[in-house]
C-alpha cells in the first residue's frame, strides 16, 4: 500500500470522531512533514513511497531532520505518527508498529501561564469596559464581553471562536453557554448575571451598528465589519487589551488568549475548586486516578465558576456604576 493511500485511510477512519478543523490540519501537518522527510531518506517520490518501506531506520532518520524544532512539536508529531501505525495494525496492513525504536521528546511538566500580579485581573477588567482608547473604529462593549467571557468561561481560543447565539441558553438567572471543545466533546459552563448583562449590552451594541436579525447560528463573537471574529483578530484585540491595560509584560511568553484560560483554572483551584469541578468547566478529558470517580453537582459546579476573581471586580463594577 502507497504511504499516501494509507493516510487518506487513516483520515477516513477517523471521520466519526468529528475532529475539529484545527485538528485535522495539525494531523495533516504532522503526516506531511515526516512523509516529505521519508521521501528525501528514501531517494524515492513522495507518490512511490510505500507503507512497507517505512523502517525503524527510515523513521529515525526523518524525525533526526526536524530536530531543530521545539520538544513539543517533535512529541506532537510523534504521536501523530504513532496513531497512524497503531491504525495500520488494526487494519493488518503492518505486522506491528515500528514507532516505539523512534525516540520521543520527553516534555518537563508544564506550569500554568496564569496573568501575573494581584490586580492585573481587575486593571484588564476596568480597561476593556472603557475600551480601546487609540482604536479607529472603538467597539468597548464587544472587547469588553470577550474579555468577560474568557475570563469567567475559561475557554479555549477555538471555543470562544465557534460559540454562536445560540450558544448561550437556560432561563435568565441560570444561563449557561454550551462548548464544543477538543474533540467535538460539548460541556456547559455557567453565566452568571453580571456576565448575561454584559453579553445582553453587547449584543444590542451590535443591532445598533449592523441593524437586522440575529439568527441563532450566527457567530456570537464578530469582527467590525459583522464577520466572525477570526483567530488572528481575536489575538490581536486581547494583546491591546493588555496593552491598554498595562498588563503585557504580566503575561507569560507565548500565552495571549490561553492565559486568560490558565487564570481561570488558577483562580478557580485557589479558591477552593475540586478537581472533578475544574475538570467539568474546562472540559478537560481525564483526572487522576483517584479522583476518576468523584462527581460534583450542578450546583457545586455553578458555585466553583461562581468563586472567580473576575466575578469580584464585575461586582464591584456594577455597584459602583448604581
Amino acid at each position: 500500500m502507497l504511504l499516501d493511500e494509507a493516510i487518506e485511510e487513516f483520515f477516513l477512519a477517523r471521520m466519526p470522531k468529528k475532529h475539529s478543523p484545527h485538528t485535522l490540519a495539525a494531523y495533516r501537518r504532522d503526516l506531511d512533514t515526516i512523509t516529505a522527510e521519508l521521501a528525501a531518506v528514501l531517494g524515492r517520490p513522495r507518490a512511490e513511497v510505500t507503507v512497507a518501506s517505512l523502517d525503524v531506520r527510515a523513521l529515525r532518520r526523518a524525525f533526526a531532520s526536524i530536530a531543530h524544532q521545539s520538544e513539543a512539536t517533535i512529541a506532537r508529531t510523534w504521536s501523530t505518527w504513532n496513531q497512524l501505525f497503531s491504525f495500520l495494525v488494526a487494519e493488518q496492513v503492518v505486522p506491528g508498529s515500528p514507532m516505539a525504536a523512534v525516540e520521543k521528546p520527553r516534555l518537563p511538566r508544564s506550569r500554568p501561564k496564569a496573568i501575573a500580579g494581584d490586580d492585573s485581573v481587575e486593571r484588564l477588567l476596568r480597561s476593556a469596559a472603557r475600551g480601546r482608547q487609540g482604536a479607529r473604529d472603538p467597539w468597548p462593549e464587544r472587547d469588553f464581553a470577550v474579555i468577560v467571557t474568557l475570563l469567567t468561561c475559561g475557554l479555549r481560543l477555538s471555543e470562544l471562536l465557534s460559540l454562536t447565539i445560540r450558544s448561550i441558553d437556560g432561563p435568565a438567572g441560570d444561563r449557561v453557554v454550551g462548548v464544543r471543545g477538543k474533540g467535538n466533546k460539548e460541556r456547559t459552563v455557567p453565566l452568571e448575571p453580571e456576565v448575561e448583562s454584559i453579553l445582553v449590552e453587547y449584543l444590542e451594541s451590535r443591532l445598533r451598528r449592523f441593524p437586522g436579525r440575529l439568527a441563532a447560528n450566527a457567530a456570537l463573537f464578530v469582527d467590525n465589519k459583522n464577520q466572525p471574529l477570526q483567530r488572528g483578530g481575536l489575538q490581536y484585540l486581547v494583546e491591546q487589551l493588555y496593552r491598554e491595560a498595562g498588563i503585557r509584560t504580566s503575561v507569560p511568553r507565548g500565552a495571549l488568549v490561553h492565559a486568560l484560560r490558565h487564570t481561570f483554572a488558577t483562580s478557580l483551584a485557589r479558591n477552593g475548586a475540586s478537581g472533578i469541578e475544574l475538570q467539568r468547566l474546562l472540559g478537560h478529558e481525564s483526572l487522576a486516578t483517584t479522583q476518576r470517580y468523584i462527581d460534583a453537582s450542578a450546583r457545586e459546579v455553578r458555585a466553583a465558576a461562581r468563586a472567580n476573581d473576575a466575578y469580584v471586580t464585575l461586582r464591584a463594577m456594577e455597584s459602583e456604576q448604581a
